[in-house]
């Protein structure tokens, strides 16, 4: 019997249906109200995120030719995220869960990065090493098997994706600003302007982002409006470039201290082209090889949080009734 999962730790409403590792839908429907903000607002989102939840699960149902009686279970995500958000998809999964008496399964967001990886086609199997990279996580995971990973090394302040959404705001690119910064960063010079690499001599695994936007601020500051306007290709493969360097660098650092067998990634950061090009050829130098799951699975998804779930822990009803949404969660092993 399939299985329901729903993810609303940000501003994507997200629901998928999955038997095992097949999935058979997965709608993502994303908030663009807050382009206009230049970030994710979480009043906004919990709010929005009200009014798509049972529409979105609706949809997912119907993709998969299945009805709620059909269920033999109902996924969620729990945390870390945005806790209004959370709550939503918490109380919707429960809402679905308890009057059919389903069994339900909290779930990790960051596990769910992590086994995008176990979905079909073509899964991985542990142990590998995971690079996450999104607007709210940046981390090496060591998965050794499919129940958690280890935390390796993690951001020492920003995210990857937070600081490339910055930068394109700067470069008045929008929100979400990856994929256009991306765009711009192709017809751009990545050599033209001299951003730093944080952390290049640091032994450790650890990332840090927030001194790469710090030169991006003085550096359109120093050129002025017009000056930011005309050199903005350079400018966005320049930065483009640092982040990439940065994110691969620690990949080969993992792999000199550990001989993992394989890599992949998750997060939406993943999606970008120049960084998979860039742990490609890592891995390819390495003779391992590289698990690229799809864009789409990239970014927040609900098929991600139903193939986690394969792999946690379930609530009998009545237990789940009470069980609460987390916004952080423990550092070190999950």
């Amino acid at each position: 019997m399939p299985q329901l999962a729903i993810e609303t730790s940000c501003d994507d409403t997200c629901a998928a249906v999955l038997d095992g590792p097949r999935v058979l839908s997965n709608v993502i429907s994303s908030q663009a109200i807050h382009e206009k903000y230049g970030g994710v607002v979480p009043e906004v989102a919990s709010r929005h995120h009200l009014e798509l939840a049972v529409p979105v699960v609706e949809a997912a149902l119907a993709g998969a030719g299945a009805g709620f009686d059909d269920l033999d279970s109902v996924a969620v995500t729990a945390g870390p995220g945005l806790i209004g958000a959370l709550l939503v998809g918490l109380s919707t999964a429960k809402a679905i869960a308890a009057p059919r008496r389903l069994p339900l399964i909290p779930t990790d967001h960051l596990h769910g990065h992590v086994a995008a990886n176990f979905l079909e086609p073509d899964p991985i199997e542990p142990p590998f090493l995971c690079l996450i990279a999104s607007g709210g996580h940046t981390m090496l995971a060591g998965v050794r098997d499919h129940r958690g990973f280890e935390v390796l090394g993690e951001t020492l302040d920003d995210a990857a994706g937070e600081a490339i959404d910055k930068a394109a705001r700067l470069l008045g690119l929008g929100f979400p600003g990856g994929p256009a910064l991306e765009k711009l960063a192709s017809t751009g010079d990545p050599g033209a302007f001299d951003f730093p690499v944080a952390m290049s001599r640091d032994p450790g695994l650890g990332f840090s982002f927030s001194g790469l936007k710090t030169a991006l601020v003085y550096l359109c500051r120093d050129l002025g409006e017009e000056g930011t306007v005309e050199r903005a290709p350079d400018l966005a493969a320049g930065f483009q470039a640092a982040v990439v360097d940065q994110l691969a660098t620690k990949v080969r650092r993992a792999l000199d201290a550990e001989a993992w067998p394989a890599v992949a990634l998750g997060g939406g950061v993943a999606a970008n082209g120049p960084l998979r090009e860039a742990v490609a050829s890592l891995c390819e130098q390495r003779g391992i090889p590289f698990k690229q799951v799809s864009r789409e699975l990239c970014t927040d998804n609900a098929a991600m949080i139903g193939s986690a779930a394969r792999y946690s822990e379930p609530l009998a009803y009545p237990e789940y009734l009470g069980f609460d949404a987390f916004a952080t969660g423990p550092r070190g092993s999950r």
